[in-house]
C-alpha cells in the first residue's frame, strides 16, 4: 500500500517512462513536465505533458477494511483512488506535434502495469510504493462534453490529447486503530427494583 505521496510519484514515473524513451534526435529537445490548468495556456514549445484533471474513488474496490500490519498492528482502512489524465504532446507544427503523440500513446500501451520499483524511483522518497505493489496505466474514453469543459480553461489553445487512468492508487492511512481490552466480568448493579 502507498503513502500519500503517491499521487505524485505516478505523474513523475510515467513522464520519466516517457523521457527515457524518446526517440533521438527527431525528439532530443523535447521537454516532459507536469502540468496545471494554468500551464495550458501558456505550454512549453516542444514536448509531452501531464496534466492531471481527475482524482476519483476506485470503481472496482468500495470499503476496504482496516489495514493490519506484519506486526498485527490495524491502521484506518486504506482509501483506494483512480487518477485521470490527459497526455498532451507539443510542438511547432500539427505534423511533429502527431507523430510525438503516436510515439507517447506506444510507448504507454508497451507498458500497462507500473511495479513499483520504477514507482518509487523518481520521489523524494524510496518507499512510497510497496515492494509488492502496481497500478495499472490505461488509455481512456472521455465524451467530447467532458474533453471540452477540461479544455475550457485553455481557452482558444484546445490540443490533441490522449487520455489515461491510472487505477488502484491506494493511500494508506498512518492512524492507528485503537482497541481496548476485551471484557472480562459483566457487572449488573445498575439499581434496585422497589414494590410500593
Amino acid at each position: 500500500m502507498a503513502s500519500s505521496y503517491a499521487i505524485a510519484a505516478v505523474g513523475k514515473a510515467i513522464l520519466s517512462l516517457l523521457s527515457a524513451a524518446v526517440p533521438k534526435p527527431e525528439f532530443a529537445g523535447a521537454v516532459f513536465d507536469l502540468y496545471q490548468s494554468k500551464n495550458l495556456q501558456n505550454p512549453m514549445e516542444e514536448g509531452v505533458s501531464l496534466y492531471l484533471h481527475r482524482v476519483t474513488t476506485a470503481s472496482t474496490v468500495r470499503n476496504l477494511p482496516p489495514r493490519v500490519d506484519l506486526n498485527g498492528i490495524r491502521y484506518k482502512p486504506s482509501l483506494p483512488l483512480d487518477l485521470h489524465y490527459f497526455v498532451i504532446p507539443w510542438a511547432r507544427d500539427a505534423f511533429k506535434q502527431q507523430r510525438l503523440l503516436g510515439w507517447a500513446m506506444r510507448t504507454l500501451e508497451d507498458t500497462p502495469v507500473l511495479n513499483a520499483s520504477l514507482l518509487n524511483q523518481y520521489g523524494p522518497e524510496s518507499d512510497t510504493f510497496g515492494e509488492n505493489e502496481a497500478v495499472d496505466l490505461l488509455l481512456e474514453t472521455l465524451t467530447i462534453l467532458d474533453v471540452g469543459a477540461i479544455w475550457d480553461t485553455a481557452k482558444h489553445q484546445m490540443q490533441p490529447s490522449a487520455m489515461y487512468v491510472v487505477r488502484q492508487v491506494t493511500l494508506d492511512s498512518p492512524v492507528q486503530i485503537t482497541e481496548a481490552d476485551r471484557v472480562q466480568t459483566r457487572v449488573f448493579d445498575m439499581g434496585k427494583v422497589v414494590e410500593p
